[in-house]
C-alpha cells in the first residue's frame, strides 16, 4: 500500500513560519500580508494591527542599518499569543530606544513597539549577528468587569 498517513498527533496547522530574504521598500508590505494569514488560520486575527506594526518596525530597522539587508523572519504561534523574531548577521548595532529630536523623521519606532507589544528584547546569535524579538499575548478578559 502506497500512501501518505499523517500523524494523528501532528497540528493539522503549522505553528510557525520561518523564511529567510533580503529585504527592500515592499518587503514590509508582503510581510504583514504573510503574518496576517498566519494569525488568521491560528485564530489569532484579534492581534493582527499590532503584529503588523510590530514587524514593520523591525523590517524597517534591518532596511536602514543591515548592510546587506539580509535576514530572517520566525512567527511563532504561542499558548498566550504570538511571537516573531528578525535575525539579521550584523550585530554591531543593537537596538534601544533613544530621546530622538521632535522634529525628527525617524528615532520612534521602538517607543512604539515598547507600547504595543507585551515583551520585545533583543539578543546576541552565536555567530555575531543578532536576533530581534517581540511577543504578544491576547489579552484577557476578567469576568465581572465592565470593561471589554
Amino acid at each position: 500500500m502506497n500512501g501518505y498517513f499523517p500523524s494523528i498527533y501532528a497540528s493539522p496547522i503549522p505553528t510557525q513560519h520561518r523564511m529567510t530574504l533580503t529585504v527592500g521598500e515592499h518587503s514590509a508590505r508582503h510581510i504583514r500580508r504573510i503574518a496576517r494569514l498566519h494569525l488568521e488560520n491560528w485564530e489569532l486575527q484579534h492581534l493582527t494591527d499590532t503584529v503588523e506594526l510590530a514587524l514593520t518596525e523591525l523590517i524597517a530597522n534591518v532596511i536602514r542599518h543591515v548592510p546587506d539587508s539580509r535576514c530572517t523572519l520566525l512567527l511563532l504561534k504561542q499558548r498566550t499569543g504570538v511571537r516573531a523574531e528578525v535575525t539579521d548577521a550584523y550585530g554591531q548595532l543593537l537596538p534601544t530606544p533613544t530621546k530622538s529630536d521632535p522634529e525628527s523623521e525617524g528615532g520612534r519606532g521602538l517607543f512604539l513597539l515598547d507600547a504595543f507589544v507585551d515583551k520585545w528584547g533583543v539578543s546576541p546569535t552565536a555567530g555575531g549577528g543578532k536576533t530581534v524579538w517581540f511577543e504578544r499575548a491576547t489579552p484577557t478578559i476578567h469576568q465581572g468587569s465592565n470593561l471589554k
